[in-house]
Order: structure tokens, then C-alpha cells, then sequence
């Protein structure tokens, strides 16, 4: 059977370089990874990461060698994921120019931190949520960098005014959230999950 060609609709689309499709895809906020080697704490900016289950939550993400905090990762096995409100766009970016192993970022930007509950990472205090987490599997680290983390505890800052998330769209250029859809009376298959953080 011949398929049927369908017909053009104009000449809207745009042919893009595959290796570009990162800049795509990868828009999800912007978080601040915290790690303590267990004489000091570094802190660094990541956009590589997804979320890979429910429960228990995993979540990967994209730590390399080139990071100073690989190290730190990779021999503790745990780490804080700080996701940061728009209005830190510019610390965001700044800490992400600079390598823990020359800067102590904490203090050279002035992030106030406080004590988690079930790692040695600290929190970022101004960042809108901070989740603790544990290895969960790093059998894809060596081929491709990829750390397979476990939340393991989840904390809200609510006394932050600034709500937007921060995206990155991987060229230098960033969005902040905007207009919320309140669609949860249409999710009837994934009730379980309208739990407001």
C-alpha cells in the first residue's frame, strides 16, 4: 500500500543541527549543586538533569570530571539539588564561570547556607527549594557522566517572594517562568501526584 503524501502547509519549518537539540530540550530550571568532600562544601551551577521516576524519586543528572564537584560526588555519594528563583540569575550564572577549586563560592557570593538533615552538603538558604540526595546508581558515570540520584529529603523556602524558576537555554540566554495552567481537574489518570509542595 502507497502511502499518501500529505499536503505542504507552507514552508514553516526550519532545519536545526541535531547536536543543538540540548538547547531545546534542556530548559528545565536551572539548579545549584552543593557537595562537601568532608574539609569544605563547593556549590555549582548544572542544567543537565531529569527527573527518571516517581518513587522512589530518582533523578539524573550530569556531573563530569571537568566539575570540581565531581570528585566530591563520586566519593560521598551525595549532594543538595538548590533550585534558585529568577531574581539569582546573575549568581546563578557567576557561580557557574568559576571553579570551586580556586574559589570558595560560599563566601565570595555571599550564599548563606543552612544544615541538612541527611547529608553533609549544606542548603542553599535563598534558594525556593533544596533537595537532599544520595547516589542512587552510578553504573553511567564513567561512559556518559550520568549520576542517578535519590531524593532523600525535600525542603520549600516560602518566605521567598520571587517564585519563578529559572531556565537556561543553553546559549547564554535564560527565561523565568511564566503564566501558570491549572489543568488538575484534567489529569483523572495521575490524581496521586496533585499534592501541592
Amino acid at each position: 500500500m502507497r502511502r499518501q503524501k500529505l499536503p505542504e502547509r507552507g514552508n514553516t519549518m526550519r532545519r536545526l543541527e541535531a547536536s543543538k537539540t540540548y538547547r531545546i530540550l534542556e530548559s528545565g530550571p536551572i539548579v545549584m549543586v552543593c557537595t562537601n568532600d568532608g574539609a569544605r562544601s563547593n556549590i555549582m551551577t548544572m542544567g543537565f538533569h531529569m527527573m527518571v521516576q516517581h518513587a522512589p524519586p530518582l533523578i539524573g543528572c550530569v556531573v563530569g570530571p571537568w566539575d570540581h564537584s565531581f570528585t566530591a560526588l563520586r566519593a560521598t555519594g551525595e549532594c543538595v539539588l538548590a533550585v534558585p528563583g529568577a531574581d539569582l540569575a546573575r549568581t546563578v550564572v557567576d557561580v557557574g564561570n568559576c571553579s570551586g577549586a580556586e574559589v570558595d563560592k560560599f563566601e565570595h557570593f555571599g550564599l548563606a547556607t543552612s544544615k541538612a538533615a541527611k547529608v553533609k552538603a549544606p542548603l542553599l538558604s535563598d534558594c525556593l527549594y533544596n533537595i537532599e540526595c544520595v547516589v542512587h546508581d552510578d553504573t553511567l558515570v564513567d561512559k556518559y557522566q550520568l549520576f542517578i540520584l535519590e531524593a532523600v529529603a525535600a525542603w520549600s523556602n516560602d518566605s521567598r517572594k520571587e517564585r519563578r524558576f529559572l531556565h537556561h537555554h543553553g546559549d547564554g540566554t535564560f527565561t523565568a517562568d511564566g503564566e501558570r495552567f491549572d489543568l488538575r481537574d484534567r489529569m483523572t489518570l495521575w490524581k496521586q501526584f496533585q499534592v501541592d509542595l
